[in-house]
């Protein structure tokens, strides 16, 4: 009863001062009103913070992480699936293809042609062969509009001995050769005289040389090599030439040189001059020295080098020192498909008797030969895969020599000798700067078909000469490989060679007249064959060449035959 009391007696209290505070509100004189409080905003950025991807949690009874434990409540299932087994699929392989260590071919054609080649090897050990190569090429001749013996021939030997042993290899071979051409191409005004003198146009060619080469592994002398040639002709001349390379990588603080020693000699004489009945003696002695370093960083490679040579003058003594420079670079721009390369090389390039008449047969025995100094050779290009099966390569060149050598038609002279007639050529020396442009494509369409196409543009600055003799402006190639199936294959060569310029000679009998130039037309060659694999061992082929029936001149007043035919058999075979 205490406690109700209580709680009345502060009801009351409560209600009185509420009472008391509304009736001091009511007497209140102070006028209301509303009033407007107006600030301009001004923003602000917060500082930015990265979120942890585990935060720092400062609750110590959170910080340790509770080991989770899983538990897989599994049990057997029967099952009555049963997976079938695989099979792996098909593939047709084609038969493997046998192998032969020798081979003998055999063929005649038109113009009574006969070509014949045999290769034998035999292995005497594991490590050990013994191999020979014979060969022939012959012609009877009988070009349209030719007045002289047109023949021609070439018949060479060679044997081989080769040993592989754990630590080096090494191989030695012999041979010989003989080579029979004629100085037919007498110009119109001469032909009479040339028959009233009985000429004998035949001109012989013999080779003997030996020469070995070693290789070794993990050594700094990585291989070694020596040639040695004899070389002369019906005329009483003769050259003598002997080469020796070695390649060594000489460690320098770590660092590998690889380094290239070269010593070339070349001595021979002819049996009297072009104008003159004086022995012509020619030759030298070179020793070069090539070092390069190689340095590769990511995908580019730059050689570094120099090429030196010291050159002894046979004929007049005097010494001399070439200094030449020996820079490559490659670079992949995307990896194999565009790959960018450049470099500036030059060489002291050694011109013998032998090089001139492989390259020209219907030179004259009375050449004075010199080497050519190359100063330089600088060229750029670019290379890479357009495909998987396609590759391509355009390169531009810039080439400066002194003495270079150049094939000019001999003037007419009264010596009566065979080639004097207008029916040969001579070298000349000129300082030539050549630019140059290439572009090469090549095709693997599949393994059973091959294409590849090459253009080339020169242009030539000469420096004494009126003209770059006998070199062409433009030169374009094309071959085709198609195995057509297991049995027929067929295949395709054509070339195209661009306008030349050579001097020409008159002379009545009394005089020879100032020379003048002519230009050489361009000409096209179209070869093809086709033949077929009897079995393993056995085939039969036929050929033709320079299909366009073009007697176009290779060199000025020699016509080529036209249109040939020839047909033959191989056999390989083991011992």
């Amino acid at each position: 009863m205490r406690k109700q009391i209580k709680y009345i007696l502060l009801a009351i209290l409560v209600l009185s001062v509420s009472l008391g505070f509304s009736q001091r509100t009511k007497n209140d004189t102070i006028n209301t009103g509303v009033i407007d409080v107006v600030k301009p905003y001004v923003p602000t950025i917060s500082d930015a913070f990265k979120v942890k991807e585990v935060p720092v949690l400062e609750d110590e009874t959170t910080e340790t992480k509770k080991e989770i434990k899983y538990n897989i409540f599994s049990f057997p299932v029967a099952s009555t699936f049963t997976p079938a087994k695989g099979k792996a699929a098909v593939v047709e392989k084609r038969a493997p293809t046998k192998l032969f260590d020798n081979y003998a071919t055999l063929g005649v054609g038109t113009y009574t042609t006969i070509l014949g080649e045999v290769y034998l090897n035999h292995a005497i050990s594991r490590n050990e062969s013994v191999g020979g190569y014979v060969s022939h090429h012959s012609s009877a001749g009988g070009i349209e509009g030719v007045d002289f013996n047109d023949d021609f021939s070439n018949s060479k030997i060679e044997l081989n001995y080769s040993s592989k042993l754990r630590d080096l290899s090494w191989n030695v071979e012999a041979g010989f050769q003989h080579q029979m051409y004629n100085w037919y191409g007498v110009p119109e005004s001469q032909i009479a005289q040339a028959k009233a003198n009985n000429i004998e146009v035949d001109h012989s060619f013999y080779d003997a040389h030996f020469g070995g080469d070693i290789a070794f592994e993990d050594t700094y002398i990585n291989s070694g090599s020596f040639f040695f040639r004899r070389f002369g002709d019906n005329q009483g001349s003769g050259e003598n030439r002997f080469i020796a390379k070695a390649k060594v990588d000489v460690p320098i603080n770590d660092v590998e040189i690889s380094t290239n020693l070269k010593i070339d000699y070349l001595g021979g004489t002819f049996d009297r001059g072009y104008t003159t009945t004086n022995t012509l003696d020619y030759g030298n002695f070179q020793v070069g020295l090539s070092p390069t370093y190689q340095l590769k960083q990511d995908d580019l490679t730059v050689n570094l080098g120099v090429s030196l040579f010291y050159l002894n003058d046979k004929a007049s003594g005097d010494n001399n020192f070439y200094v030449y420079p020996n820079i490559s670079a490659t670079y992949r721009l995307v990896n194999d498909v565009l790959i960018a390369y450049g470099g500036v090389k030059g060489d002291l390039i050694q011109n013998s008797y032998y090089g001139f008449a492989n390259e020209n047969p219907f030179v004259s025995p009375t050449l004075f030969i010199v080497p050519t100094d190359q100063l330089y050779n600088a060229y750029v290009g670019l290379k890479g895969k357009l495909s998987s099966n396609m590759s391509y390569n355009v390169s531009g060149s810039y080439v400066a020599d002194r003495n270079k050598a150049l094939y000019k038609n001999n003037e007419i002279t009264l010596t009566n000798e065979n080639y004097t007639y207008g029916n040969s050529f001579g070298v000349v020396y000129d300082d030539i700067e050549t630019f140059g442009v290439a572009g090469e494509i090549n095709v693997d369409v599949n393994r059973n078909f091959k294409l590849g196409l090459k253009a080339e543009y020169f242009s030539y600055d000469t420096d004494d000469e009126n003209e770059a003799w006998n070199l062409p402006d433009i030169k374009g190639s094309l071959f085709i490989d198609y195995q057509i199936d297991q049995h027929w294959f067929a295949g395709a060569n054509l070339f195209y060679i661009g306008e030349r310029k050579d001097q020409f000679f008159l002379n009545d009998g009394i005089t020879a007249t100032t020379p003048f130039t002519v230009v050489l037309d361009s000409y096209f060659d179209a070869n093809a064959h086709v033949g077929y694999h009897i079995n393993n061992q056995f085939s039969v082929f036929a050929k033709a060449n320079n299909m366009a029936n073009n007697a176009y001149q290779k060199w000025q007043n020699f016509p080529v035959q036209s249109i040939q035919f020839l047909a033959g058999a191989t056999y390989k075979f083991d011992f």
